[in-house]
């Protein structure tokens, strides 16, 4: 999967949430239940990044929250600078928007901390990351920079 270049300067507006759900970032005593969700729907190495992200100050992850339920998480900036994820929804909450949300909350983070771009790293959707955000195929960048990780 290829990486992405996302110009953060051409950025829309935060579009208006679904009603009832806020994102947010997560905060220091929800740090079980994040990395819970993430360990229950996604993949170990994926809690490792949530761990990492939560143990900033502020933390670099964002969570979509409604009702006291966490619907999904994206984080930024963590396991190299400017990059964006890895991000997820839960499964039962998916086809909501909840995830298009959650990538254009955070690249405004990175536009906030001060990049011009972002980085999607080993980007799955590719086209919707492209219609979502102007994001861009980076040439030759597959496998990236998590090529060669240990398991």
């Amino acid at each position: 999967m290829p990486d992405l270049l996302v110009p953060l300067y051409k950025l829309p507006d935060l579009a208006p949430l679904p009603d009832g759900v806020s994102i947010r970032p997560a905060r220091p005593y929800e740090s079980h239940a994040v990395e819970g969700f993430v360990g229950e729907h996604f993949f170990d190495k994926w809690v490792s990044e949530v761990t990492v992200a939560l143990s900033a100050q502020p933390a670099k992850v964002l969570i979509a929250e409604e009702a006291g339920r966490c619907l999904g998480f994206a984080c930024y900036d963590v396991t190299a600078r400017g990059f964006f994820g890895p991000t997820g929804v839960a499964p039962k909450e998916r086809g909501r928007g909840i995830g298009k949300h959650l990538l254009m909350h955070t690249l405004h983070q990175l536009r906030h901390a001060g990049f011009a771009y972002g980085i999607i790293g080993q980007a799955g959707p590719v086209d919707f990351y492209k219609a979502a955000c102007g994001a861009i195929i980076i040439p030759d960048s597959d496998p990236g920079f998590f090529g060669g990780s240990i398991a």
